[in-house]
């Protein structure tokens, strides 16, 4: 699979997602296989632009591989100028946010509720495409609500505008994340267009994205919240697509090594402070996985406050574990 000029290691993607995808997650998963990342969504407004939280959105400094950076917002203008200046600062491609259902997104109208407004869509593309050289793609749902499907409209739209990739999410604006993803849509949308299209929603395990591929005839699939505390995830798909192994498993060793090495990443790139705090809902994740956590380890894994202490508790409880 390509983007543009670049050729991918595989086809299984990172899906973009908001407090998650930071450069230490990234690299956690390229480092297990996922054939692309994309950063956190980051603001064009360009009074956001230079914002400290904005910038670390992007961070991709030292980052392995090609480096891809959402961008969203609803003036072309503004738009264009964030890819310009993303690609300055390393972007390899730059991906253009008509997905996200969020409220606080939908209420300025951007993310998902530019579906509404196919006309914008096209002047933003338009408008994006032009301004970098770099590859632009672009990610949104099947449409506004079940009534209002025009994923395929969408889809047209960014072909001619020469958008690179189009990633489809299988649920409307108004179906957030309930109910379990739509494929025919996508089908329909790879039906209808040449450009690479990769197919995002409920991918939660090898035989899934093997059936999703088969079912919608996409050139990738996206894996999303899958991913949260199992970054593995994307080794067991390419183990069973190259060798039908749907039983491989990381050691103890790796999930133990994994865990401690996203925590040491976090602590240093966000800082201390931020960075436990940060790092607790990744612990949260990695121990969903198993059953005998008690409520007493969870709330001090909580409650601790510096990194030392953190790490320390967590490797004890690793050891008990494995």
């Amino acid at each position: 699979m390509r983007i543009g000029p670049y050729p991918l290691a595989n086809n299984v993607l990172l899906a973009p997602m908001a407090g998650i995808t930071d450069r230490p997650f990234r690299e956690i998963c390229k480092r297990f296989g996922a054939g692309l990342t994309v950063s956190e969504m980051t603001a064009s407004n360009p009074a956001l632009r230079l914002h400290a939280r904005t910038l670390l959105k992007a961070d991709g400094e030292g980052e392995s591989g090609l480096r891809s950076v959402q961008i969203v917002g609803t003036d072309p203008v503004q738009m264009a100028e964030a890819a310009r200046f993303n690609v300055e600062r390393g972007a390899h491609i730059i991906d253009i946010n008509m997905g996200c259902p969020a409220k606080k997104v939908c209420s300025v109208a951007a993310g998902s509720a530019l579906l509404r407004d196919e006309a914008l869509v096209s002047r933003i593309l338009d408008t994006v495409v032009n301004a970098v050289e770099a590859p632009v793609t672009l990610k949104i749902r099947t449409g506004w609500d079940l009534q209002n499907r025009n994923a395929v409209a969408i889809a047209k739209i960014a072909e001619n505008a020469g958008v690179a990739a189009l990633t489809v999410h299988g649920r409307t604006r108004a179906c957030k994340f309930n109910g379990e993803a739509e494929y025919d849509t996508i089908a329909a949308v790879k039906q209808a267009v040449r450009i690479p299209v990769i197919a995002n929603g409920d991918i939660d395990s090898a035989e899934k994205a093997r059936s999703v591929l088969d079912a919608t005839g996409a050139d990738g699939v996206m894996i999303g919240r899958a991913a949260c505390g199992n970054p593995w995830l994307f080794e067991q798909i390419q183990h069973f697509f190259l060798a039908g192994d749907k039983h491989w498993q990381p050691t103890a060793t790796t999930i133990v090594g994994t865990i401690e090495t996203h925590l040491e990443q976090l602590y240093g790139f966000y800082g201390e402070s931020a960075g436990v705090k940060i790092a607790r809902k990744h612990i949260a994740w990695y121990l969903g996985r198993f059953d005998s956590i008690g409520r007493d380890v969870s709330q001090a894994l909580n409650a601790s406050n510096n990194a030392t202490e953190q790490m320390r508790l967590m490797q004890s409880v690793l050891d008990f574990l494995t």
